[in-house]
């Protein structure tokens, strides 16, 4: 092999590490993605409701996982208590104002890793205008080729609390509870080329 035969192969094998090092992309897929969260009524029973409508990107750094990020938007239309009334009290201006604030959002700001499966993923969430620091802790299921979609895929589960008062949405505090505890589950896929 030539001197310019190999720095070609040189060159183009670089290029392809490179490639496969860059961050991706991946978009959250609603249809399979859920946020639960949880309360305390009056002590006697702790109901969950779930958003379902979970928009947003996954960007995964897999040789940097620090540089990774996260922004998600929730539509407070997507709300399922299960119970249609509910529903409809909690997206007024007693609870979440959804007319003023139609979309809870979520934007990573540092990405720390426990492990190859484990992270702290901190970040600004934004609920009735109001912006505070929480901390998910999420957990890698499965990075792979999506067997029905053949698009890449990513999966995670996560957790977090807060004290919804923060947010300005305080009613019925403490009789209805004052902590919220959130579990997160998604996959999110590389989209189709058009």
């Amino acid at each position: 092999m030539n001197l310019k035969a190999l720095t070609l192969g040189l060159v183009v094998a670089s290029a392809a590490t490179f490639a496969i090092a860059k961050p991706v992309a991946y978009q959250i897929d609603p249809t399979h993605s859920a946020t639960v969260f949880s309360w305390s009524h009056f002590g006697f029973s702790i109901p969950s409701a779930n958003f379902s409508d979970i928009q947003g990107t996954i960007n995964v750094d897999n040789e940097k996982p620090a540089a990774s990020s996260v922004n998600v938007t929730i539509p407070l239309s997507s709300i399922n208590t299960n119970v249609a009334a509910l529903d409809k009290h909690i997206q007024g201006a007693e609870f979440f104002d959804a007319a003023k604030y139609p979309n809870i959002t979520f934007k990573s700001t540092k990405v720390e890793t426990k492990d190859k499966k484990h992270f702290k993923i901190m970040g600004d969430l934004t609920i009735k205008g109001v912006t505070k620091p929480v901390v998910l802790d999420a957990t890698l299921n499965k990075q792979a080729v999506h067997p029905m979609t053949k698009l890449p895929t990513i999966g995670f589960n996560a957790t977090t609390s807060f004290n919804r008062s923060a947010f300005g949405v305080a009613a019925y505090v403490p009789n209805v509870g004052d902590k919220i505890t959130v579990n997160i589950t998604t996959e999110a896929s590389v989209p189709a080329k058009k």
